[in-house]
């Protein structure tokens, strides 16, 4: 319910803050998906002059700089243009209003709230030709940012001064008749009502990003309610037999076992709707607090403390129909037991050796299929089937290992964690394995949903771990170590070349880069970047992959070379340059990522103005110190970026543990409803086992002796569920990288997995502190006499 009321609630302001058709328009015209069609000031025009149109309002959106701490950033800014007019604004406003002159924007609540902003407060922005400008912030919008990328909203006035090529979204037209509209655009518009596009539906997608979390919580539900009613009936065994005895049939008490459990559903589907809104309000907190919210475009939310009618219902129903099927399971089997057998004493109930000898058979099988479709899955690696083969690898794994055979691997992991752990705190970790041990059954249930919540977070850290760190180090596509450019793709001055002649630089090569066409083998023509610089830095740069670069040779990208089918030592022709084509003789090939991104270079620093610079720094330089001498030598180009390797990895590795971060947390509703069974099942155990417990009070065991024992078997538990989620997460990670052609160690960020690891093992210690209470309040003389 929690998920449900935060999704909701993000994707209210979403949708909130999403641009709408102002009031005074009457048609809107967009063109058509996928059509050739292009929005224009002369599209606009032609609509202008159709007959009955008043007025056409363009929708506009221009990329432009804001800056923080007096600089630009990597991600540029996306600028709303609105005209000054009430009946004419798109974008709402949450706090303040509209800017209505020149100096004035509305920024979006996201970067408001990142950046401490309120109506009233100034801000810089780099105007057209990089120079930084004072605006007034006069409203907070009730969007929020794109991925990081702030959105504001800007006047006309604003907009001119800013620069950059305004995309043209939609027109809004005043007037005028929809058919005579469309016949004079032709095909590929499309020209709606205004009505009809207010009514057209919003996105929804971050209605369901938590759903999957919320399925796999119910799941995990079902799991520990399902080993509670297995333990409950065990329990009134006895009970259940004197009735069997007394002429009572098994269907009455099937249902009698199911509608109790139905009641005892809607008991906790209520009470846990009712506390869903406190739960989405602390997750809405911690999302602020990690900025996972803000990655996700949406801050400060507020979802109600009290669910809806119709959420109420659905929890409460919800809960009672999975409480209800939770317990069909173990209610059929509680009746199938035979009076006479159920009446025995638990010492002298004997297993039925045919049932787990097949529970056995099943369980290898099952085991035994998941390896071989995990070995098909390697051998087709590359193959679409390949991943589909481990994917039911995986399932057929966790089902025939840690379900069928669970309650032979759970205790037989808790025995090895047991044995291990007596050697440091004593014979009570014995104690605790051995009574993992005798109700496996209850311990397998107990233990699989941390398992599987425990398994998945291993195995996305490592697949997205592993992954990068195959991009990182065994790639032959070499980058610069820092690059200096403009935001905007402004035209670099003489001050930006000067600003990186350092002593730490072991080498810099400007680049003067143009835009041309070229024709492959097949005679299709396609666009180029060619970048003119000074052949002598370009090889100094290059550190000995072209000595042979020269004035009248050319270097090619390797795909460019291979779509020209360039021959080294024969002349290429490169087209569409200013002043017409260049020929040089091709002298080799560079990787694209090392040289900027471009398909060729030439030797002509008088091809264009100068466009980016590359470095190559010295062994041991300090990329960030590096990074700030350069930037304070360009105080007065604030647009003018310094972008080096280490920032772009340090950034990749932040979206990385932002990413398992939020799986962790969304994962940790499941883990604390698995917590919660571990404390059921104990407190279950230690009623089965007052005379034991008396037994050992009356031999001399202490109280502390007592609850450390049962703590003891919580931690048992917890550690059989992450270690053995973590083992199996990392063998099957492997195996997805394997699936897809490639090898490598296993590699994930560990301080999040081993803090979520410790987080799951106090959540089971402070599980465990009611029953442990309990087993230390037992006085011998009255257990023993209970037992």
């Amino acid at each position: 319910m929690a998920s449900l009321m935060l999704s909701d609630a993000m994707n209210r302001a979403v949708n909130d803050g999403s641009p709408v058709v102002p009031p005074d328009v009457d048609l809107v015209v967009r063109t058509v998906p996928h059509a050739d069609a292009t929005l224009d000031q002369a599209v606009a025009d032609k609509v202008a002059a159709v007959p009955g149109v008043r007025q056409v309002v363009p929708t506009r959106m221009v990329e432009t700089d804001l800056l923080q701490d007096g600089r630009a950033s990597e991600r540029r800014t996306r600028a709303d243009i609105e005209v000054d007019r009430d009946g004419l604004r798109r974008v709402p406003i949450l706090d303040g209003r509209s800017p209505a002159r020149d100096g004035e924007i509305a920024i979006d609540r996201v970067t408001a709230y990142q950046w401490g902003l309120r109506p009233g407060a100034s801000v810089r922005m780099a105007d057209a030709s990089g120079k930084a400008i004072d605006v007034v912030v006069r409203g907070i919008t009730k969007r929020g940012a794109t991925g990081e990328e702030p959105r504001i909203v800007v006047g006309e006035g604003l907009a001119a001064r800013l620069g950059g090529t305004p995309d043209f979204l939609s027109l809004h037209v005043i007037g005028g008749d929809r058919a005579a509209i469309a016949q004079a655009l032709g095909e590929g518009y499309r020209v709606d009502t205004a009505a009809s596009v207010r009514a057209e539906p919003l996105n929804d997608d971050l209605a369901v990003v938590f759903l999957p979390f919320s399925i796999l919580a119910l799941a995990t539900s079902v799991f520990v309610a399902s080993a509670t009613f297995r333990a409950v009936y065990a329990q009134r065994q006895r009970h259940t037999a004197l009735l069997r005895c007394l002429g009572a049939h098994r269907g009455p008490l099937v249902w009698a076992n199911l509608l109790e459990a139905l009641l005892t559903g809607a008991v906790a589907g209520l009470v846990g709707a009712v506390l869903g809104g406190t739960v989405a309000w602390l997750l809405a907190r911690l999302f602020d607090a990690t900025g996972l919210s803000a990655l996700l475009g949406a801050v400060e939310l507020s979802p109600p403390l009290l669910p809806t009618a119709g959420r109420l219902v659905l929890g409460v129903s919800v809960a009672a129909v999975l409480s209800a099927f939770a317990a069909v399971r173990p209610s059929l089997a509680a009746a199938r037991i035979s009076p006479l057998a159920a009446l025995r004493t638990s010492e002298g109930q004997t297993p039925d050796r045919a049932v787990v000898r097949r529970r056995r058979v099943f369980g290898v099988v099952l085991v035994g299929a998941a390896a071989v479709m995990a070995v098909l899955g390697v051998l087709a690696q590359g193959s679409m089937a390949a991943v589909f083969l481990i994917l039911f690898s995986g399932i057929a794994a966790v089902a025939g290992l840690f379900g069928v055979l669970g309650p032979v691997v759970v205790p037989g992991l808790g025995r090895i964690f047991g044995s291990v752990a007596s050697r440091f705190g004593g014979a009570q970790w014995k104690l605790a394995a051995a009574e993992v041990r005798r109700v496996p059954q209850r311990s397998a249930s107990v233990a699989m949903p941390l398992l599987l919540a425990a398994a998945m977070v291993t195995y996305f850290a490592v697949t997205v771990g592993s992954a990068q760190r195959l991009e990182d180090e065994f790639s032959n596509e070499p980058r610069p170590d820092a690059v200096v450019v403009d935001s905007g793709g402004r035209t670099l001055d003489a001050r930006a070349a000067a600003a990186v002649d350092r002593p730490e630089v072991a080498g810099s090569v400007v680049l003067h880069t143009a835009r041309g066409s070229q024709v492959d083998g097949e005679g299709e023509r396609f666009p180029t970047t060619v970048a003119g610089v000074d052949p002598e830095r370009m090889k100094t740069f290059l550190a000995g992959r072209a000595d042979d670069f020269r004035p009248g040779t050319v270097l090619l990208d390797e795909y460019t070379a291979r779509e020209l089918g360039a021959v080294k030592g024969q002349p290429v022709t490169l087209h569409g340059l200013p002043g017409g084509a260049r020929t040089a003789t091709f002298v080799g090939t560079v990787p694209g990522t090392l040289i900027g991104h471009v398909d060729a270079v030439i030797a002509d620093t008088t091809l264009a103005p100068a466009s980016r610079v590359l470095i190559n720094l010295r062994p041991g330089t300090d990329p960030a110190a590096f990074q700030n001498a350069v930037r304070a030598g360009l105080k007065d180009a604030p647009t003018v970026l310094v972008q080096t390797k280490a920032e772009a990895n340090a950034q990749n590795q932040r979206y990385l543990d932002l990413g398992i971060l939020m799986l962790m947390v969304l994962l940790g509703l499941s883990v604390a409803v698995a917590v919660t069974g571990i404390g059921t099942a104990l407190t279950i155990s230690v009623q089965e086992r007052r005379k034991e417990m008396a037994l050992r009070r009356a031999l001399g065991v202490t109280k502390g002796g007592l609850q450390g024992g049962v703590m003891a078997e919580a931690v048992l538990l917890a550690l059989v569920g992450v270690l053995g989620g973590g083992v199996f997460g990392v063998v099957y990670a492997e195996l997805t990288l394997l699936a897809f052609g490639v090898f490598a160690w296993p590699t994930a960020s560990l301080v999040p997995l081993l803090v979520g690891g410790a987080g799951v093992v106090v959540l089971a210690v402070l599980a465990a502190f009611g029953p442990a209470r309990g087993a230390a309040r037992i006085r011998p003389a009255a257990g023993l006499a209970a037992g």
